[in-house]
């Protein structure tokens, strides 16, 4: 008796999830553990609440090891009643060799993943949002022209990033498909500077609250 009252409990709860509205999910899976995932914790306070879910998770590891991180929680969803409907991996060029970075994109794109890269790095996506930077540019110099164009000195892994830029961020997306123009044709290792950034926030903007 007391195992068919479980099941029948079981079954109420699959029922229940069905009745609720639906929404879709995300999970973005990200290289960095603070940069990237407290830039998207920031973005997520701002999208409509009941209609989209988001779950940001920082791995702390390599360009490939995103990929297969998210690949792993992918499929531990699919065995749930509401797996994840799309799932996005953000990573950057970093100094691991080229071939990782283009293998890893092309493993996001073979597992139906999106793919935010940045090369060479995630603050490059910050720095359009001031300027189209068109010329490679070391990870170390990035700092200083970011807290020239903020007026203060840029701290890596500030939570507050998304409101300090985000009335720029049209201008940012433009200068970003700018870039990607420009590299049209060659390998996201060769694309320095380039970031795909811009694609999963104008995804994500479908989903804001109404200004």
């Amino acid at each position: 008796m007391a195992r068919e009252k479980f099941t029948r409990r079981g079954k109420s709860r699959e029922e229940a999830f069905a009745r609720l509205p639906p929404r879709y999910s995300y999970l973005i899976v990200c290289e960095g553990e603070k940069t990237e995932p407290n830039y998207f914790k920031s973005f997520r306070e701002k999208l409509k609440k009941g209609a989209v879910e988001v779950e940001i998770i920082g791995s702390g590891t390599n360009t490939l090891g995103v990929v297969q991180a998210a690949q792993r929680i992918y499929e531990a969803s699919r065995k749930s009643i509401r797996p994840y409907d799309k799932v996005w991996v953000v990573f950057d060029r970093d100094s691991f060799p080229a071939s990782d970075f283009d293998n890893a994109i092309h493993s996001a794109a073979d597992n139906d993943f999106g793919c935010a890269w940045s090369n060479e790095a995630f603050e490059l996506w910050y720095l359009l949002h001031f300027e189209f930077r068109n010329t490679a540019m070391p990870r170390t110099k990035y700092e200083k022209s970011l807290s020239a164009h903020l007026g203060m000195k840029y701290v890596k892994n500030d939570p507050d990033m998304f409101a300090k830029l985000e009335d720029k961020q049209g201008r940012a997306i433009k200068n970003a498909e700018r870039l990607l123009e420009r590299h049209a044709g060659q390998a996201p290792s060769k694309s320095n500077p380039a970031t795909q950034v811009h694609l999963l926030v104008k995804e994500l903007n479908q989903y804001r609250n109404p200004k």
